[in-house]
């Protein structure tokens, strides 16, 4: 007789600084592994913890989705109280728990993903912010950023703006939305795609601050974009700015 299972959605808000990123790895801290590791304690069983974004070292996350099967019931709050006990001082939360459809994904579900880079625009060191955002000290025009910014949205060949080494089948991305704003030192972008290439919104903020600091045009986003050619690109923006802030589900 085949044992009943029962699928679980979980919200996780986590520091990244500890981690090398979401996906377990032999013998590194990661995201992925504290909650299994929370699901084989709480259980008994190993677990398998499916997640929306596998976000890299460094990288933050306040609505980051994912998904498990239990062959035992648990009510909802008491499954996200037992797992916050168990990632108590890990820097990993579980915000909410629900029960989910047995075809609900996490990854393959999910219609859009929204990503949140923080730069701080100042000369004086970072206390609070510290690894929590980009420091960025030469002043920055974000009214020519924002205009640049909005070269991306759209569907686009990223191949400019993808790292060496991503897997991904295509270079085609349709961004939509890539929103800028400034709160005294504080400038935050909202950049939402129904998926993204590996360091893409990296690499992308990394050359929105060479315009943002006088030294390329707009024309140069578009003839970068158009080029293909990642050497032309900005730099890698680092990861501690970068937030997954939410998943989109139909």
């Amino acid at each position: 007789m085949t044992m009943p299972t029962y699928r679980y959605r979980i919200q996780i808000e986590y520091d990244g600084t500890p981690f090398h990123g979401w996906q377990r790895q032999e013998n590194l801290p990661t995201v992925q592994a504290s909650i299994e590791d929370a699901l084989k304690a709480l259980s008994g069983k190993k677990t398998l913890v499916e997640g929306a974004g596998r976000t890299d070292t460094g990288v933050h996350a306040t609505g980051q989705i994912g998904h498990f099967d239990l062959d035992k019931f648990f009510p909802a709050c008491r499954l996200k109280d037992a797992l916050n006990f168990y990632l108590k001082g890990k820097g990993v939360v579980i915000l909410g728990v629900q029960e989910a459809a047995p075809d609900f994904h996490a990854r393959f579900s999910a219609v859009s993903r929204t990503y949140r880079y923080d730069i701080v625009n100042r000369r004086t060191p970072l206390a609070l912010d510290h690894l929590r955002a980009w420091h960025v000290i030469p002043k920055l025009d974000v009214e020519q950023m924002q205009k640049a910014a909005y070269t991306f949205v759209g569907n686009h060949d990223f191949s400019a703006f993808r790292s060496a080494d991503c897997q991904g089948k295509s270079p085609l991305k349709t961004l939509l939305q890539f929103d800028l704003k400034q709160e005294d030192e504080k400038i935050t972008a909202i950049i939402k795609a129904r998926s993204f290439l590996h360091n893409q919104v990296r690499i992308m903020m990394g050359t929105l601050k060479k315009i943002g600091e006088g030294k390329w045009t707009d024309q140069d986003l578009v003839r970068i974009l158009k080029s293909g050619d990642r050497t032309l690109a900005g730099p890698t923006a680092p990861p501690h700015g970068l937030y997954l802030i939410d998943v989109g589900y139909e």
